[in-house]
């Protein structure tokens, strides 16, 4: 078992900042996760939270979860857990929501940390926590998205369990064999394209069957790989029961989770817009470059280049490496992970949407990949023959790093709480980001700006229509700011009525000309209004042609 390491060895200095900088993150997350917003999703999920509570709870008899919208087709464990504490503790379930983000989030940085220092050590431990953390597709969507960061989460926990099993091939512990039966169970309980992750290990253990085989011969290489199969195979049932749990719909038929898959193959939705390269484009006709272009662009510069560099250099250390083939099959599990979803979706071109949120699970992996890089780029730079150029070198290398992490971690402080609409300096920041890309498209500012328009009302409540609820026209996620608003609101997409016209700072939203209340507002660029339309009836709350 791994202890804390405040002695001598070597590595103590990184894993004692890997410490801290967890324990920063904490601090962090504790302090702030109650300032992000509802966005499209977080009613309906706590709705289907409430479902999952009421089956369990009926000794699964109430059978309504399982014709709730389309969500049925999805995992449900972080919307159960929220609700049932909501039963226990004197919170608002959204509060909860946003906290057990934080704290689904924290994990998986735990993890990050635990699978880089054991592929390259504690300075790749490090190297991987800042990188994740100034992730805006991770760090962004942890709090607030239900559906895609715990899918990361739990796909980064069975990358630990792979790459354990790995370790100890061909032979894992029991522990080992629980933890990946654990993770699978929540991966594919969780969205069920988490089967995905089988392609990964199966290439991994294809790479190391066939090195062995050619090393040993083939009776020897097919009985570990045989061995290793069957013991990782004894946690199935265990995957099986927290699938089943996390997942109800899934187990109530076997073949469920082929009609959840065939489901996810079609797009079932009416198509709408989205802003891409300046162009509002239907969603089922983005181009190939869609997920590659946004992540060019919104990912951190530093993050980028270690990230590709830590890829080139985990498949040149898997075709020439001298590590055991084993070893070697880790680093091919970790950039399956990474790199695979995205050939997949350039190959195959489904419908995409919502910038890159599906995309959050590969983020931890794309994290690991950098600290190898940053780990091997230190290890160069400390083995050079002169000691003093050495300490230089090393100084310098902390300094870019240093840099590369505090200038996003700048931006993030200054977008708060909507870090997940970064840009890198590529496309100008979220200056330049403004007219080609979409930004708050979750709906987030909603919450700052109802804050803001209910001081308004409080302060001119005299002046306003009595004996009525304030109505107010909605361009966004409507049932979001219905419970950010409150009671005293009435939402409405009638804009021949309304008093207020709340928006988005999207293009899809309709520019009324009308007295500006509130303005939320990063960088000078909007994120939400809210409009004064009192005796200004106005055509629609979208823009025309949308």
């Amino acid at each position: 078992m791994w202890v804390l390491p405040f002695g001598r060895r070597p590595g103590a200095i990184a894993d004692a900042c890997s410490l801290a900088l967890l324990a920063l993150l904490a601090a962090i997350a504790a302090l702030t996760f109650s300032d992000y917003g509802l966005g499209w999703d977080d009613f309906t999920h706590s709705q289907y939270g409430d479902l999952l509570y009421k089956y369990y709870a009926s000794g699964l008899t109430q059978r309504k979860v399982f014709s709730f919208v389309n969500l049925y087709y999805y995992g449900g464990g972080f919307d159960l857990l929220a609700d049932a504490l909501s039963k226990v503790l004197p919170v608002d379930v959204f509060d909860i929501r946003r906290f057990l983000g934080a704290v689904v989030g924290m994990a998986g940085f735990v993890l990050v940390w635990r699978i880089s220092r054991r592929l390259a050590g504690p300075v790749a431990g490090f190297a991987a926590i800042a990188l994740l953390a100034i992730c805006p597709l991770y760090y962004g969507h942890m709090f607030m998205n239900a559906k895609d960061a715990p899918f990361a989460v739990a796909v980064a926990g069975l990358i630990y369990a792979t790459v354990r099993a790995f370790d100890e091939f061909p032979n894992p512990t029991p522990r080992t064999v629980t933890l990946f039966g654990l993770f699978l169970g929540l991966a594919v309980g969780t969205r069920v394209v988490g089967i995905m992750t089988g392609i990964y290990i199966l290439t991994a253990l294809a790479f190391l069957f066939v090195v062995t085989w050619r090393q040993d011969g083939l009776k020897a290489s097919a009985s570990r790989a045989g061995r290793f199969v069957l013991l990782l195979a004894l946690s199935l049932p265990l995957a099986y029961l927290v699938l089943g749990l996390v997942w109800p719909w899934g187990v109530a038929d076997p073949a469920n989770p082929f009609y959840a898959l065939k489901y996810y193959s079609k797009f079932w939705e009416v198509p709408w817009r989205e802003m891409f390269e300046g162009r509002p484009i239907l969603v089922p006709d983005m181009p190939r470059s869609y997920v590659p272009t946004l992540f060019s662009v919104q990912m951190p510069e530093l993050f980028l280049g270690l990230t590709l560099a830590g890829a080139a250099g985990a498949l040149v250390a898997v075709v020439a490496g001298r590590d055991t083939p084993a070893r070697r099959a880790r680093l091919i599990v970790v950039v399956m992970a990474a790199m695979f979803p995205i050939l997949l979706v350039v190959t195959t071109r489904p419908v995409v949407y919502n910038g890159i949120r599906h995309f959050v699970f590969i983020s931890p992996s794309l994290a690991i990949l950098g600290s190898l890089a940053a780990a091997w780029l230190w290890e160069k730079a400390g083995a050079l023959a002169q000691a003093n150029r050495a300490k230089l070198a090393r100084g310098a290398l902390a300094a870019v790093f240093a840099v590369g992490i505090l200038a996003p971690a700048g931006s993030f402080y200054q977008l708060h709480p909507y870090e997940y609409t970064y840009y890198n300096a590529f496309v100008g920041g979220i200056k330049g980001a403004e007219k080609m890309f979409m930004l708050d498209y979750w709906g987030l500012a909603f919450k700052q700006a109802a804050e803001e328009l209910d001081e308004y009302v409080e302060g001119h409540r005299h002046s306003l229509p009595q004996g009525r609820k304030l109505k107010v026209a909605v361009c966004g996620p409507r049932f979001a700011a219905a419970a950010e608003l409150g009671p005293r609101y009435e939402t409405t997409y009638d804009s021949q009525t309304a008093d207020f016209y709340l928006a988005l700072g999207e293009f899809y939203c309709a520019d009324v000309k009308a007295p500006v209340l509130v303005k939320i507002e990063r960088d000078g660029v909007t994120y939400a209004r809210v409009f004064d339309v009192r005796g200004r009836p106005f055509p629609s709350v979208f823009a025309a042609g949308q």
